[in-house]
């Protein structure tokens, strides 16, 4: 879900903004490809009626509903959450980022940047709670991650196999299989993570 939090408050109006930015958007990007919703549906693997209510801007959708409809547009997912416009530069705060996931303990996920073009790539700021962990969606094809690690230690999990990423240290690899993020010490864990798209509309009906 889309949340936004200011001193551990949820911000509705934030709340607001962000989910008309992304019915916006997506219905933008929708009609520029002349595509139903039902071949959206088809290409991302969200439901339709899903799509219905994104598009009139009655929900907020999920980081996997989301990371989805951006493999099948092939943009980021920040460029959904902003409304159409060119900003050209733009400053933004942290506490302004977009909360994309929220641990049960306090921990979040913001997706702080996006760039778009020949490089597609996205930056994001997590902070977990002990014990708190993320089981991510699955990524297009060639997706890859690189996760830098500021204060605890990291478990990160890539297709089975596990690795304690320390703070100091630095782990990269494919995202395009099951991975998930936790945090198994006792105080916050924090990291910087870039994740690097592949170019191109992803049909997740071929995959």
């Amino acid at each position: 879900m889309i949340v936004t939090v200011k001193d551990n408050v949820l911000t509705a109006t934030r709340v607001e903004e962000l989910t008309a930015a992304v019915a916006t958007r997506v219905r933008s990007l929708r009609g520029g490809r002349g595509w139903s919703l039902d071949e959206l549906a088809g290409r991302s693997g969200v439901s339709k009626g899903m799509l219905v209510q994104i598009e009139a801007a009655r929900t907020n959708p999920s980081i996997g509903t989301l990371c989805r409809i951006a493999d099948a547009f092939g943009v980021t997912m920040t460029l959904l959450l902003e409304p159409p416009g060119d900003r050209g530069v733009e400053v933004r705060d942290l506490d302004r980022a977009a909360v994309l996931w929220t641990g049960p303990a306090g921990g979040s996920a913001r997706v702080l940047a996006g760039v778009a073009g020949a490089n597609v790539a996205e930056l994001w700021h997590w902070e977990l709670a002990a014990g708190e962990e993320h089981q991510s969606p699955d990524h297009a094809p060639g997706t890859c991650e690189v996760i830098h690690v500021l204060a605890g230690v990291l478990t990160v999990t890539v297709a089975g196999t596990s690795y304690d990423v320390r703070a100091g240290q630095t782990i990269e690899y494919l995202a395009d299989r099951p991975h998930s993020y936790r945090n198994g010490g006792r105080g916050t864990c924090r990291a910087e993570m870039m994740v690097t798209l592949p170019t191109g509309e992803h049909d997740r009906r071929t995959r």
